[in-house]
């Protein structure tokens, strides 16, 4: 996941750092748009800006990033 992060253009990686700190608050941030993307897997998805979505799963009281993706429109 970080060497997604580290190719990604520097506004998407500023964006995704305040997305984070949304996601760790409150997962029902309105600007991180968060759902559960994949039921059988527990995978979630949540918006970056635009353009970019990020995918997660929650263990826990812990937060796994999986992927940083321009968004797949």
């Amino acid at each position: 996941m970080l060497a997604a992060w580290a190719e990604a253009p520097v506004p998407v990686q500023k964006a995704f750092i305040k997305q984070l700190n949304y996601l760790v608050r409150n997962l029902n941030h309105p600007s991180l748009h968060a759902k559960k993307y994949d039921e059988t897997t527990s995978f979630w998805q949540a918006r970056v800006n635009d353009d970019w979505r990020f995918y997660f799963k929650i263990a826990g009281d812990e937060y796994r990033i999986l992927k940083l993706i321009p968004h797949p429109k």
